[in-house]
């Protein structure tokens, strides 16, 4: 009995790792990149609000409340909308991330590469919603 609920925790384990993983590296790559103007945070907490819940109550419960990452994921959550500052710091920092390589003599392959990246991302950000206020939430 001890055996079978060992074997059916592991098997929990193994389905919930990959999204734990995901969820964890998209957060800690989100992180870096309010800081690092090379990386847009949005993005990356999109791909966490979504991995959380699949690999840990905990860290999806720890988002959602986050002073800086819980506006941002309620609204998605709740309305498939990004916040109109997040969507404008988005798009600030890839056209400043991309500049900064422009202007750090990157190949012109790497330079095209980082520019259809970033189109995408911020075509895939400016193109959701713009979220409302929902003042039943905090």
């Amino acid at each position: 009995m001890n055996s079978s609920r060992r074997t059916e925790r592991d098997k929990q384990l193994v389905r919930r790792l990959p999204y734990l993983c995901l969820a964890y590296g998209a957060v800690g790559v989100g992180a870096v990149g309010i800081v690092l103007p090379l990386l847009p945070t949005t993005p990356f907490l999109l791909v966490a609000a979504w991995a959380a819940p699949k690999g840990s109550r905990r860290l999806n419960v720890w988002l959602r409340r986050h002073q800086r990452f819980g506006p941002v994921l309620r609204a998605w959550r709740q309305q498939r909308a990004v916040p109109r500052n997040a969507k404008q710091l988005a798009v600030i920092l890839l056209i400043t991330s991309w500049l900064m390589l422009w202007a750090g003599g990157f190949p012109l392959p790497v330079l095209g590469l980082t520019a259809a990246l970033f189109l995408t991302v911020g075509t895939f950000v400016c193109t959701r919603p713009t979220a409302t206020r929902n003042r039943s939430q905090p």
